[in-house]
């Protein structure tokens, strides 16, 4: 028996060194696709990618795939159409923006919805911040959402055809965290959203629109209602972690421009990051986390956006460090605290 209980063990590392490959992999070969083929915003894909990876050791299969994929086009559609119709209304754009984020908010305060909530809360940022923000972009944000989806899709599956599984049924998916009161920790993560949100409507820079809502949505979905405050130093330290390796791959991408160099680099990154996000431990969560931060630095950088100059990179860099502030500043304040939680 304790020989079947060793095999079944390494065995189980096996795959879980199996997943953070096939991760590395999507995401490696996803980046350096799109930005050779001049998509517009190429971390988009990847990450999806990664998101479906990472919640699942198993491939989606087809019929969810499309579910999701309808889902995404559905609720594109009527954010965009919302966002038109309100535009020059901020109250009732920000009033209607708020209900979507606390529902996605209070399905995730209760365990439920998995890598699709992230996708609608990305889908509800920006879709309407591109919509107003740059008309150019947001006539066809849609289409890009849905090609996005899609090609995270397709690096999931091929994921899964290159580095399949070995021995054993797939590893199971880490038990979603769930909160004693979803709505109040629903309302609060909302109201955080919404502020990020409000300061993206108020400056003007498709950058900022990007980079600081998404990054609060990543670090809210990584926190713990106990975490401790070691817990929570630890979320920081990753995250700009994740940061400073896209700044550092950006640069070093600069000095030897070349798309082989360019995978390179964020197979490295994948490696680091999605290997540590494929184990079966509470510190996974925050290296996934550390990996969106490096795709939407890295991306940010690279991609063929306005403004998209060293200069403007730099300070792109600082608007994820200001929302990793914030988003940790702003639970602290707002989150209700936990009965007999420790520092």
């Amino acid at each position: 028996m304790s020989v079947d209980t060793h095999l079944l063990h390494e065995a189980d590392r096996v795959n879980v060194r199996r997943k953070g490959l096939r991760i590395a992999l999507a995401v490696a070969v996803g980046f350096s696709w799109l930005v050779y083929s001049g998509a517009i915003i190429p971390f988009l894909g990847p990450l999806f990618a990664a998101q479906f990876l990472i919640s699942s050791s198993r491939p989606m299969p087809l019929q969810k795939a499309l579910a999701v994929t309808v889902l995404i086009l559905v609720v594109g559609a009527l954010l965009q159409f919302v966002a038109v119709l309100t535009g020059d209304r901020p109250p009732v754009l920000l009033l209607l923006l708020g209900l979507i984020y606390f529902g996605c908010f209070y399905q995730q305060a209760n365990g439920k919805g998995g890598p699709t909530i992230f996708l609608v809360l990305v889908i509800a940022v920006m879709v309407p911040l591109l919509t107003i923000l740059n008309e150019d972009l947001g006539d066809t944000i849609l289409m890009i959402l849905v090609q996005s989806v899609v090609t995270g899709m397709l690096l999931m599956w091929l994921g899964h055809v290159l580095i399949p599984d070995r021995g054993t049924p797939a590893l199971k998916a880490a038990t979603a965290t769930t909160y004693p009161h979803a709505a109040r920790y629903a309302a609060a993560n909302t109201a955080i959203l919404l502020i990020a949100v409000v300061a993206c409507l108020t400056r003007e820079g498709l950058a900022t629109a990007i980079v600081i809502p998404i990054t609060v949505v990543s670090l809210l979905s990584q926190f713990d209602v106990a975490a401790s405050t070691r817990a929570a130093l630890g979320i920081v330290i990753t995250n700009i972690t994740g940061g400073l390796a896209g700044s550092v791959a950006f640069g070093l991408l600069q000095v030897w421009p070349s798309h082989i160099f360019l995978f390179l680099l964020v197979l490295l990154a994948g490696l680091v990051f999605g290997g540590r996000a494929a184990m079966r431990a509470p510190a996974a969560k925050l290296y996934a986390g550390a990996l969106t931060i490096f795709l939407l630095v890295f991306g940010t950088g690279v991609s063929p956006l306005p403004g998209s100059a060293a200069e403007s990179f730099s300070t792109r860099v600082t608007y994820i460090l200001v929302a990793i502030a914030y988003a940790i500043f702003m639970t602290t304040l707002l989150w209700p605290r936990q009965e007999g939680s420790r520092d």
